[in-house]
């Protein structure tokens, strides 16, 4: 472990969240823009889909060799080398700024991304004392789950006083001031370095980058196109393949029989679910909130805004809970307040106001809040202080992962709905207008706003159909996170559970400070 004073612990901290929250605040931050880059750019549907998706299926395939070459040469020279390549390929769409640059220089961010991530978690964890760890986990993984609210909101007020380019400018900006902060802070590096696991990191690449690809891409395409089914067979095969390599391998890039521990598992599900379920209400309500309800990007964003407050205070009050009521409780009851969340949030309607959507998400936060610390903690404490790389690349994996699920699934769902239910109000729609109206609800909406009053019924009665696929898809992700937290029930320790580590998950004799720079 790092030997560092309190105030070069609390430098240190400060750096991370800053980090972290600039990678994952980037996943977000562009949905509020694609109408105007499209407008801007000429970008097509499928375009601005890749736009935003390149840069998490980068992220996803690359974050388990990441960790791993983290903990082999060094957390530190990692963090300022993914820093160094996010804030040169965010910098680059300024100018090179057709679609087709801007999907590759996302893809390259996204690299960049990777090796940020667990290089932050890790060096947290490395760098901390057990009594300290939990509150700096917790406030990590505070930071981490708000990140997505951060990029939606700073991205509206981005757009309130500038072009689509600003976004990327000041992320740029972030990215350098972060750069050169990372270079005041100490090295970190496993004690005991294995041969490189080669065939691990392919089949790992594969595996991870197959699926999301293919979640990703059938969402907006169809599931049954021979793309997406050969990446999500070749996904599957790589699992298998990689599974298979790690059991025999001598110095493997992940065991996976840290799965047979159960505070990993227990982990790792529920960080999976807490980002589905999240970045599918983002997506789903942002459209809800711009489409339906006429908000503009900014007013969309500062609606999500009070999320911040709860997932922050129960990230940080979440350590000292588990230690009292154990991870079994924590995990069930906070992946069971967003489950609660999201199916309260499935009543909403055309009609539905603010104060619909205000309170069971909050109750949604709330479970954010007390599950993400809680969930990290447990993957990084059943790792070996070797291997904190791997652990937090773990971590990262399976949020960027449970994106996509969460993406795929909504995008789904709400696509099949409108596609089906459209269909009969097809007819009443002049030609000129009918695959507009056909192909989404934004097309609808601009048909109405050419067309005229005489159009409003049509625009009316697409506006229940989309509303109504919200609902389902709501309902959904809803479910998903219900049957994650009864799985939990079986499957997370209850208190007095003693990670590999040989002490506990959590403890908490004394608090961090806030982070100063």
């Amino acid at each position: 472990m790092l030997e560092l004073t309190a105030g070069r612990r609390r430098w240190l901290l400060f750096v991370n969240i800053v980090a972290v929250s600039l990678v994952v605040a980037t996943m977000s931050a562009l949905y509020t823009s694609l109408p105007d880059i499209a407008v801007d750019i000429g970008a097509t549907q499928a375009e601005l889909t890749w736009i935003v998706d390149s840069y998490t299926l980068s992220l996803a395939a690359l974050v388990l060799i990441a960790g791993a070459l983290g903990d082999r040469f060094g957390r530190r020279s990692t963090l300022i080398a993914g820093l160094a390549l996010f804030t040169v390929a965010t910098a680059l769409p300024l100018w090179l700024d057709s679609p087709l640059w801007v999907i590759l220089l996302r893809a390259v961010a996204g690299v960049g991304a990777a090796f940020v991530m667990p290089s932050t978690l890790s060096l947290l964890t490395a760098s901390f004392p057990q009594e300290r760890r939990g509150t700096a986990v917790g406030t990590w993984a505070g930071f981490a789950g708000v990140g997505g609210i951060i990029g939606l909101l700073g991205s509206g007020l981005m757009l309130e006083v500038a072009t689509w380019k600003s976004i990327f400018a000041v992320y740029a900006v972030i990215g350098l001031l972060v750069l050169l902060a990372a270079l005041t802070i100490g090295e970190s590096v496993a004690s005991r370095v294995g041969r490189p696991d080669i065939a691990g990191a392919v089949f790992s690449a594969l595996a991870v980058g197959g699926v999301v690809f293919g979640l990703i891409e059938g969402a907006h395409t169809s599931f049954g196109e021979p793309l997406v089914v050969v990446a999500l067979i070749a996904a599957a095969a790589s699992l298998i393949a990689f599974i298979a390599v790690e059991l025999r391998a001598t110095d493997p890039l992940l065991d996976v029989r840290y799965f047979r521990r159960r505070g990993f598992t227990t982990g790792s599900v529920s960080v999976g679910m807490q980002f589905l379920t999240i970045f599918g209400f983002f997506l789903l309500i942002v459209q809800y909130l711009q489409l339906v309800k006429d908000y503009d990007p900014l007013s969309a964003s500062i609606a999500l805004a009070p999320m911040v407050l709860p997932v922050m205070i129960f990230s940080l009050l979440s350590p000292r809970i588990t230690a009292v009521v154990g991870l079994r409780v924590v995990s069930v009851v906070g992946v069971g307040a967003i489950a609660a969340g999201m199916i309260f949030l499935s009543r909403l309607a055309v009609d539905s106001g603010y104060w619909d959507i205000l309170w069971p998400m909050l109750i949604a936060s709330v479970g954010l809040g007390l599950s993400t610390a809680p969930a990290t903690s447990a993957i990084v404490s059943d790792i070996s202080v070797d291997e904190q790389g791997l652990a937090a690349a773990v971590n990262d994996a399976m949020r960027e992962i449970g994106a996509a699920i969460g993406i795929a699934i909504s995008g789904s769902i709400l696509a099949g709905r409108y596609a089906a239910d459209i269909v009969p109000v097809l007819p009443s729609v002049p030609e000129p207008g009918r695959q507009a109206v056909e192909s989404s609800f934004a097309g609808a909406v601009e048909f109405g706003a050419v067309a005229g009053p005489a159009a409003q019924p049509i625009v009316d009665a697409a506006a229940e159909i989309f509303a109504s696929g919200i609902s389902d898809a709501l309902l959904a992700l809803g479910l998903v996170a219900a049957g994650a937290a009864v799985l939990l029930l079986f499957v997370a320790p209850g208190r007095g559970y003693v990670p590999h580590g040989g002490t506990p998950a959590v403890s908490e004799d004394e608090s961090v400070s806030a982070p100063q720079a």
